[in-house]
């Protein structure tokens, strides 16, 4: 597996089409109670809206796109919503898989799949392996996913692959394989529709340097041309990665000669 750099380490390299995007796709009750339906008809079309994006996102030539599906925290809400959800997201890993796997896009789950019963979790693997030589874009979605899980379950994976490791010895180059998307760079650009400004515990360690995207855009509103918006906005963004816009223009002028 490649080890990609960490921010806070190196510079990574930047482009106007982000390389990795990371998406909460927050609004799909909301937009079901606007329009006096059952907030799990919201669900439901926020599916359509995930289609759009990951095929708009395999056009334009984004290599990673990550998702938050189902939050650890998201046990929480009523069961009926809950129960809802889970045989949505086994029908739509059934259904989706052949078009995901003929469209060259490779699919991976993060999270704790544990709690989820047995047909959710053999279909996972199905799919993993289905799409496991894809290669045009890495569709990740977080089902029952925690950033602070995420950073604690390295944690013992390093503990448990390092027995003798002391104190001193942690580092990041140790830490970051034995994170869930050890096997992607880390997002360029985040995105949260609905409205809402948090990132909700989704990739803590990974966003450390990425850019932040908020918009009132409910989910299933969110389509390809809100897409562009958001990556117009990123586009003109200064990543600076700790340095000064000075420097910045300097390494620009640089690379120009």
């Amino acid at each position: 597996m490649t080890q990609h750099l960490s921010s806070t380490q190196a510079i990574p390299e930047v482009s106007a089409i982000p390389r990795h995007v990371a998406i909460i796709m927050d609004g799909n009750g909301r937009w079901a109670s606007k329009r006096m339906m059952p907030r799990v008809a919201g669900h439901s079309e926020g599916l359509s809206a995930v289609r759009k994006i990951v095929q708009e996102c395999r056009r334009i030539g984004v290599e990673y796109l990550t998702v938050f599906a189902f939050s650890s925290e998201n046990w929480r809400r009523p069961p009926e919503e809950v129960g809802f959800l889970m045989k949505l997201f086994l029908k739509s890993l059934k259904g989706e898989v052949s078009r995901l796997a003929e469209n060259d896009i490779c699919l991976r789950l993060i999270g704790d799949l544990s709690r989820f019963d047995s047909a959710i979790q053999e279909m996972v693997q199905f799919s993993e392996e289905k799409t496991a030589g894809c290669k045009a874009l890495t569709f990740t979605i977080a089902a029952n996913y925690g950033g602070r899980w995420d950073i604690l379950q390295a944690m013992r994976r390093c503990l448990t692959a390092n027995p003798n490791l002391k104190s001193e010895d942690v580092s990041e180059d140790l830490l970051q394989p034995h994170l869930s998307m050890a096997y992607a760079p880390e997002p360029d650009l985040f995105i949260r529709t609905g409205g809402e400004q948090r990132i909700s515990n989704f990739l803590l360690w990974q966003l450390a340097y990425t850019e932040l995207y908020f918009t009132d855009v409910l989910w299933p509103d969110f389509d390809q041309a809100e897409l562009h918006k958001a990556f117009d906005w990123f586009s003109q963004r200064e990543r600076r990665f700790g340095r000064t816009s000075a420097q910045l223009a300097s390494q620009v002028m640089s690379d120009a000669v």
